[in-house]
């Protein structure tokens, strides 16, 4: 038994979905919840020393049925160890068929990872590129193009995605095909606005929430959980729309500064020490002190299961924004509920990444490129029209955001699935 098992969390996110739209049909409900094809390889690698180490890896294909699978690969431990990381594989590729639904765009869901933390374990270049090459062989039979277009995640990063290009180029006859997977460097076919996707994205749906709830983001006071890309860039733009960052986190401490701090004078303060920690101003807290502080938007952009039932019943805030994936139990969720805090879930709050993924394959396909203003703009119309759609759907049913955004997203799958049919 996995503790906190996360592809069951993902499974009970689609049955209430059903539910709620009178799905009773059993082999639907399998349908939607089950990932069509999960591929576990091992991977030999020659160590630095000489020695051959075997690496596990995965590759998680969901659904299909809008479009080619889509989702990171992340190199990654796991505490439950690989078993765990394969359920959380699985989930993470179910919730990339959601956030793709969600924000209507043609792709499904997928999710790949390594179990290797590269940091850590302080693997060498050359160790890493080897380990990234020996993934790409083993999975090149079911990506491609047309079919499954991985990106970067936890701990990867553009250059192994090039690496990952570059091996199934060789592969397929020396072929040039920088569709087959994104968030490239720029020089290497990447997309303007890559950088920043998931915290601008997560900026857009706080601003939609804020309107929907009247809440004036001039005066309104952030708390970034995790201070990583999603939760910095959050932080930078709601800056822009007049909010004010008092609190941060990272891996080694969480902060509160209550006139608040500006995030670039965090991160160079984070660049020349290692942590957000010590911040001139700042006084050190626990992580429950962290998300339990009295703001306006609370935004958790670190690992999962960080909301518990217990933390919840002391939540402060007035809007969650889930830069990270399924940072919140779902026993927390009716406490949040009966809150009335306005959660915006993580499949819709950091569907930033996959929204600039998608027009970054769309780049590489047509051989066009946009300018940054673009980018953005095209990410901006899919969040805030998904924003809404869910909104209004949470209103008709008397649900929350959570399944709401679930019910459009599954609806939107079913309709595919009723359109294609069974075949063979």
């Amino acid at each position: 038994m996995i503790k906190n098992d996360p592809f069951a969390n993902a499974t009970k996110q689609v049955n209430d979905a059903c539910d709620i739209i009178g799905i009773a049909d059993k082999g639907i409900r399998e349908y939607l919840a089950m990932p069509n094809k999960v591929l576990r390889v091992k991977i030999p690698v020659k160590m630095d020393d000489g020695k051959i180490r075997i690496f596990t890896g995965f590759r998680s294909q969901h659904n299909n049925d809008r479009g080619p699978y889509k989702g990171g690969i992340r190199y990654f431990n796991p505490e439950g160890g690989v078993e765990y990381m394969e359920r959380e594989v699985m989930a993470l590729s179910s919730w990339m068929t959601w956030k793709c639904a969600i924000v209507d765009i043609p792709l499904g869901g997928g999710k790949g990872g390594i179990y290797v933390n590269p940091k850590t374990e302080k693997l060498s270049e050359g160790e890493l590129e080897r380990l990234t090459r020996g993934f790409a062989f083993k999975i090149s039979e079911i990506i491609g193009p047309g079919k499954d277009i991985p990106a970067p995640d936890v701990y990867t990063t553009g250059k192994e995605m090039t690496q990952i290009m570059d091996t199934y180029g060789k592969l397929n006859g020396n072929i040039s095909t920088p569709g087959v997977i994104t968030g490239k460097p720029i020089s290497m076919g990447g997309s303007l606005a890559r950088n920043v996707a998931t915290g601008l994205g997560a900026a857009y749906c706080v601003r939609e929430a804020a309107k929907a709830l009247k809440i004036n983001l001039k005066t309104a006071k952030v708390v970034l959980q995790g201070f990583g890309n999603a939760s910095t860039f959050a932080g930078i733009y709601l800056e822009k729309m007049g909010s004010k960052v008092i609190g941060a986190s990272d891996s080694k401490g969480s902060i509160l500064f209550e006139k608040g701090a500006p995030v670039n004078k965090l991160m160079e303060y984070k660049e020349k020490t290692g942590s957000v920690v010590g911040f001139p101003g700042s006084k050190k807290v626990s992580t429950e002190e962290l998300l339990t502080a009295k703001c306006d938007v609370l935004i958790p952009g670190a690992l999962e299961n960080q909301i518990t039932a217990n933390i919840a019943k002391n939540l402060k805030c007035k809007i969650i924004a889930e830069a990270a994936n399924g940072p919140t139990l779902p026993e927390a969720d009716p406490i949040i509920e009966q809150k009335k805090i306005l959660v915006i879930p993580d499949i819709l709050a950091n569907s930033g990444g996959v929204c600039i993924s998608y027009l970054e394959w769309v780049q590489n396909n047509m051989g066009y490129y946009w300018t940054f203003d673009e980018v953005a703009n095209k990410m901006e119309t899919n969040i805030t029209k998904g924003f809404k759609d869910a909104y209004a759907l949470s209103k008709k049913h008397k649900i929350d955001m959570r399944k709401a955004t679930m019910v459009l997203a599954v609806e939107r799958v079913l309709e595919a699935f009723n359109q294609k049919g069974i075949w063979p």
